[in-house]
């Protein structure tokens, strides 16, 4: 009962006084109190009405009578200590201390009460540190985008799935997801099985960009901003030298402080709660003792129809509209790059220039073959691929790309005898052609000079040899 209530029922006990209906004794007797206490009551109604009624408060609350002051803090200062100790340790370190000081020694309870009255945040901080501290209890500012595509975030998971990787080997892959803050759409991701790096980023961001095949998934484009933690994939220079290229920003995270990527994370839950779950093969942490049935593949085409069929179509909790349908909503027209071999090259991975030999070029094993580098044998070029099909390379020079170069042992696409032919007659048509032309423009130039006896010289013709005629023998009747 509050302060106002206890002062509402005393005005009732003596209403009858003050009504002139009945006597305080008899109240009194009624009540089981004594006159002396009425008397008081009716005192202080009359000076200071209902508020005067009210219990006082003492002088002395939130202390404590029985324990100093400095006792209170030595209690709390032993057990904000790290690493904590149980309150019977600290009960006993604290007789130590009061009979060294002559002090009365505090009671247990006493002791374990002021531990419990010690404030939540001032414990996460001593035992739990000032990044604890931060994330529990500082606040959090929370933006949001105004628009689609305004602001993407970026971030990496792994899944706890166990799928066959490599060899048959069960492997839980990574994923990587590019979210618009706006639509809580998905606009691209990578799953592998590679660590966090920024080739995983780049691929992701290939994917999100550039418009899909499949029309149902349309969230495509270049952001304005491009949102993420600190991490050195993230702050390498690939991703700085993209931002540049297609003209947009970068922003991480204050270290230690990742609550900006609420919206990552978010999803990243709805992937394991909705999705992963029910696959075969989930092992979350602490059951590892799980079967591998799926492949990467197999994985991933499962993924893509859920987050094409049912996450961008499902309304959103915050939102309360279908991502998909948020962003398509918006009056707006996607930036996009000016063609995909342009993105191709700012995106895909950059490996070390190889050298076109005569049979192709030689990367990770294989040989990659396509007719077009028959002009650039000898030459060193760029390669670029995608580490999940290694079926096809992009080469590249001059920043230019020249050939899709394939490999046969992984697509199958073989080029035939008769192609082969037809380039390498046409390279070396092209080749004599240009050796024509620039002997031509040299001996224009500079002449070559003939030596003196061959200028004035008429060249000596040999009388033709005459030689016997000889008659075969045929037969061995023949008489000479």
């Amino acid at each position: 009962m509050d302060r106002k209530e206890v002062a509402l029922k005393r005005y009732k006990i003596i209403e009858p006084f003050l009504r002139k209906e009945a006597t305080l004794d008899e109240i009194a007797q009624k009540y089981d109190l004594t006159t002396r206490t009425l008397y008081n009551w009716v005192a202080a109604f009359e000076s200071g009405r209902l508020t005067a009624l009210q219990p006082k408060s003492r002088s002395d609350k939130g202390g404590r009578r029985s324990i100093q002051d400095e006792l209170v803090k030595v209690i709390q200062g032993l057990h904000l200590r790290t690493p904590p100790v149980p309150t019977s340790t600290i009960h006993r370190q604290l007789s130590a201390i009061c009979n060294k000081n002559g002090w009365r020694v505090p009671s247990y309870d006493v002791v374990h009460d002021v531990v419990a009255s010690i404030p939540e945040n001032l414990k996460t901080l001593a035992h739990e540190g000032s990044k604890a501290y931060k994330h529990q209890f500082g606040l959090t500012h929370r933006f949001e985008a105004e628009r689609p595509n305004e602001i993407w975030q970026a971030d990496h998971t792994p899944l706890d799935i166990l799928v066959l990787g490599p060899d048959n080997k069960p492997m839980k892959p990574w994923l990587t997801a590019v979210i618009d803050d706006y639509s809580r759409a998905v606009p691209g991701y990578y799953l592998g099985f590679e660590p966090p790096s920024s080739i995983r980023i780049a691929l992701a961001l290939r994917q999100a960009i550039w418009r899909k095949e499949d029309n149902s998934w349309s969230i495509c484009g270049i952001p304005e901003k491009l949102y993420s933690d600190c991490g050195s994939d993230f702050t390498s220079n690939h991703i700085d030298q993209v931002s540049i290229d297609l003209s947009f920003e970068t922003i991480q995270t204050q270290p230690g402080e990742p609550d900006g990527k609420g919206k990552c994370e978010r999803f990243f839950r709805t992937v394991k709660e909705m999705f992963v779950s029910t696959l075969p093969g989930y092992a979350p942490e602490g059951h590892g003792d799980v079967q591998a049935v799926l492949t990467l593949q197999q994985l991933e085409t499962r993924f893509r129809t859920w987050l094409v069929s049912n996450y961008l179509v499902d309304v959103h909790s915050e939102t309360n509209m279908p991502p998909k349908e948020r962003w398509e909503n918006f009056p707006f027209v996607p930036r996009l790059p000016e063609s995909i071999d342009r993105l191709d090259l700012l995106l895909m991975t950059v490996a070390t220039t190889r050298r076109v030999r005569r049979d192709g070029i030689r990367f990770c094993g294989y040989r990659y073959f396509d007719v077009v580098l028959s002009g650039y044998v000898g030459d060193d070029v760029t390669i670029r691929y995608d580490p999940r099909d290694l079926a096809q390379i992009h080469v590249f020079a001059d920043d230019t790309l020249i050939c899709r170069a394939s490999c046969f042992e992984l697509s199958g696409k073989r080029i035939g005898l008769k192609e082969t032919k037809q380039a390498r007659n046409h390279e070396a048509k092209v080749q004599r052609k240009l050796l024509e032309e620039l002997l031509a423009v040299a001996d224009n130039y500079a002449p070559k000079e003939r030596a003196e006896e061959e200028k004035n010289t008429e060249p000596v013709t040999s009388p033709p040899v005459e030689y016997p005629k000889l008659k075969i023998k045929r037969f061995a009747c023949d008489i000479d």
